[in-house]
């Protein structure tokens, strides 16, 4: 099975440091600081890559289930909201997803989606977080 690899250096104490995240192979290189992370200052943060990560599983996850049966999706765009509290712990995420699929009514859509959200490796991976929601709807 594929693996994958991506790094982290952080320089200095938590709160003057910094730091910078790379995933292999030129695919994307960035710097976060404690002020990313918790103040909305410049630069990504872990829960941003996770969300990233999860929107992407998901919706990889989701596109193989419907072409599995025959549902040929155009498009599916997810987006992944993730809240971390103060303790630091990441305690609720929010998926959204909208797919343009043909011949596929909102209720089976639904059902689709429920069943991406389960069975992506992202979202079994995410297991511990307490409160995983999804709104899924079929583009008008």
């Amino acid at each position: 099975m594929a693996q994958t690899k991506a790094e982290a250096v952080w320089q200095g104490t938590l709160k003057e440091g910094k730091g910078t995240m790379t995933l292999p192979e030129g695919g994307y290189e960035g710097p976060f600081t404690r002020a990313s992370r918790f103040e909305g200052g410049a630069g990504t943060n872990p829960e941003e890559l996770i969300g990233a990560a999860h929107a992407g599983c998901f919706s990889m996850f989701l596109s193989a289930l419907l072409s599995k049966d025959g549902h040929e999706p155009r498009r599916i765009h997810t987006t992944a909201t993730v809240h971390i509290n103060q303790d630091p712990t990441i305690h609720r995420i929010e998926l959204v997803t909208e797919g343009e699929v043909p011949g596929l009514d909102e209720a089976a859509f639904k059902a689709y989606a429920e069943r991406a959200k389960a069975g992506c490796p992202v979202s079994k991976a995410l297991a511990a977080v307490g409160d995983i929601s999804l709104e899924a709807k079929l583009a008008s």
